[in-house]
């Protein structure tokens, strides 16, 4: 990630359908300041590995993985208008490769069967529910837990 991804990827992640979908947002995702003071953490903390994605020389997304509670998450954000285009599961097969570290979780809202569908085709098995309040829709939703061994 380079400083020049920034205005794109801050673009990205404050599209309001993408928001929705996404719904376990930052509390202040439509807040830039907040957003680079963000990226800033992520990006010098050794124990996150977040990379931009890119698609015929343009920012569509990116995707990462860091620890929650001792365990390795992955996540990713796709611009909206590249959605259905594999480059989710593209992204989550490179970075699965990267990185040996299993097992390895995923979350989504439980009514994202876009997201969900990208971790199952990985290889991901649902392994849990969890409810939770989603910035990202302003209430508590239920959320899925995937896992890959």
């Amino acid at each position: 990630m380079e400083d020049h991804d920034l205005d794109t990827i801050f673009e990205q992640t404050t599209d309001a359908e993408a928001v929705r979908m996404a719904a376990f947002t930052s509390e202040n995702q439509f807040d830039r300041g907040a957003f680079l003071d963000r990226m800033s953490r992520i990006r010098a903390d050794q124990g996150v590995w977040h990379r931009v994605i890119e698609v015929d020389g343009a920012v569509a997304g990116t995707i990462g993985s860091f620890h929650l509670d001792n365990r390795r998450e992955v996540t990713y954000w796709i611009d909206r208008r590249q959605w259905g285009n594999g480059i989710a599961s593209a992204a989550l097969q490179l970075l699965l490769a990267e990185i040996d570290e299993r097992p390895i979780y995923g979350r989504a809202a439980s009514d994202n069967a876009g997201s969900l569908r990208v971790l199952e085709k990985a290889g991901f098995r649902r392994v849990g529910v969890d409810r939770g309040y989603a910035p990202g829709r302003g209430e508590e939703i239920e959320e899925t837990i995937l896992r890959l061994d």
